[in-house]
């Protein structure tokens, strides 16, 4: 009798006890703490060729991603080339993740020309990216072969005027820096020229070095690694880059409207959705790295300007540069 009443008690204790838990709330979610991430290293993808600027200043300024003062995790470059970009960030747009293990290298103008001027074909926006950081701000140079005829700008005009379409000019594909640029001054100089869009910097340079195009615009970094193989003519910007270039006349000091519309921008972008406080670690360790003396003199060796923004300030900037691009490129927009 007395183990009867025992288990009856028990049995009515487990049932109070499952009543109760069945009604309290449930214990709040909370976030991972912030020192739990990262536990894996950062992908970054890069839509341009290996060995490009885009690529070279990806790796130059997250190589001390792996140090406890920054993220404590090595910073992986993948590179998606293609479609001037295209490929790899429409890859990222839609595949990447949204856990802050995954980002892109941007440009602009490029990105945001091309999703203005392809709404159909890029999958990508100011509006489903999240700003990083930017890293640099490399101007377009307008270059030709070390052999060519061409010893000024003057030179290349007067025989565009002379032979409409013979002049060719290459570029990393279409609506990114140097096609801007190409626009610019087909439109200031009143020739007519011909673009030839390559899957990134280094083809498009190797094609002029080649002698397989007779000049091309690219990035001031890139034309400065390779001066000697070049003549660069002129520097598609507001002033000369007295850091790389002191010698180099910008095209409006030759008296050619083209301003810096074609200034190729560079950073880290993360995909919307990606948490914040993860972001804020992503921000607050990639934009120390550029105050790293390792990484300021080894972007300076590679010939590569700086301009370090913050995420305030580049989402800034991209409000600013999509804006002005609509009306610059409306005429251009696929339908």
């Amino acid at each position: 009798m007395k183990k009867k009443i025992l288990l009856i008690a028990l049995a009515l204790l487990l049932a109070i006890g499952l009543v109760a838990i069945s009604c309290a709330k449930p214990a709040p979610v909370l976030p991972a703490p912030e020192g739990e991430f990262p536990t894996k290293p950062i992908t970054v993808i890069i839509p341009y060729n290996p060995g490009g600027a885009s690529d070279f200043q990806a790796r130059i300024v997250t190589m001390m991603s792996g140090m406890e003062d920054y993220l404590g995790q090595p910073t992986v470059i993948v590179n998606k080339p293609g479609a001037g970009g295209m490929v790899g960030w429409n890859w990222f747009t839609t595949e990447g993740t949204k856990d802050g293990y995954m980002l892109t290298g941007y440009n602009i103008p490029h990105f945001i020309a091309q999703s203005i001027v392809y709404p159909k074909k890029a999958e990508y926006s100011i509006r489903v990216w999240e700003p990083v950081i930017n890293w640099g701000a490399d101007p377009a140079t307008l270059v030709v072969g070390a052999d060519s005829p061409f010893d000024t700008v003057d030179d290349l005009v007067a025989y565009a005027r002379e032979n409409p379409g013979k002049v060719t000019l290459t570029g990393a594909g279409l609506f990114v820096g140097h096609h801007i640029a190409f626009l610019q001054l087909a439109t200031a100089a009143d020739v007519e020229l011909t673009y030839v869009p390559h899957t990134g910097g280094v083809p498009a340079l190797t094609a002029v070095i080649a002698g397989e195009s007779m000049a091309g615009f690219n990035n001031l970094s890139d034309a400065y690694r390779s001066k000697d193989r070049l003549k660069i003519l002129a520097i598609a910007d507001l002033q000369r880059n007295t850091e790389f270039l002191p010698d180099v006349p910008t095209l409006m000091e030759l008296g050619y409207d083209i301003d810096d519309t074609s200034n190729n921008c560079r950073g880290l972008a993360a995909p919307a959705g990606t948490p914040p406080a993860i972001l804020k670690i992503l921000r607050d360790a990639y934009y120390a790295q550029l105050s790293n003396k390792n990484v300021i003199g080894k972007m300076a060796a590679g010939g590569s300007p700086m301009w370090p923004l913050n995420a305030d300030e580049l989402r800034k900037v991209w409000g600013e540069r999509e804006a002005f691009l609509k009306g610059a490129l409306a005429e251009y927009v696929e339908k």
